[in-house]
């Protein structure tokens, strides 16, 4: 159930990302034709683009943790047995969540200095800007205790061991020729 609602998150999350995404070109482009061909732009078009950039990495972030995106090495953890890619998930897991830990104190820091200072252009408080650590540090955590929950409960196949990929590309089903 945990899963599902964590699945349905990141959906929700990709498409925040792609909303955002789509605004920083709108925005962006926008203020670069109003700038050259009538000599006036959008006033808070590069710092909003900038947040939202912001925003756009750390909840790719969170996706990709979940989708066991981020790039890594596995040239020792594919040859240890079951037990030893276990332990070194565990391991890895629990310095994860030591990592979300800081980001979190760190970004609550931030956010409690921030919170009564406005940025320049969209005077909004900065706070808000720093929040975006606070919800990859929380989200990044559950994600990775229900990965180690499933591993706890024996859900966790041996593939799902490894938590990594080797490289940026899927591998692609292709039909093998007939002769």
């Amino acid at each position: 159930m945990l899963q599902k609602m964590i699945d349905r998150y990141c959906q929700a999350l990709t498409v925040l990302m792609a909303a955002a995404l789509a605004l920083m070109v709108l925005l962006v482009f926008t203020n670069v034709v109003l700038r050259y061909a009538f000599n006036s732009g959008i006033t808070v078009s590069e710092e909003l683009s900038r947040w939202l950039f912001v925003w756009v990495t750390f909840i790719g972030a969170i996706v990709a943790m979940q989708e066991g995106a981020h790039l890594g090495t596995d040239m020792l953890v594919s040859r240890l047995s079951v037990r030893g890619k276990k332990l070194c998930l565990v391991l890895g897991h629990l310095l994860m969540l030591f990592v979300c830990w800081l980001l979190f104190k760190g970004s609550l820091e931030q956010v409690k200095i921030n919170w009564d200072s406005t940025s320049a252009a969209m005077e909004v408080s900065q706070g808000f800007f720093y929040a975006s650590g606070l919800v990859c540090a929380v989200s990044g955590a559950v994600i990775l205790l229900n990965h180690l929950w499933r591993l706890l409960t024996g859900q966790l196949s041996e593939a799902e061991l490894i938590g990594i990929r080797e490289s940026e590309e899927e591998p692609i089903d292709v039909p093998k020729p007939l002769a």
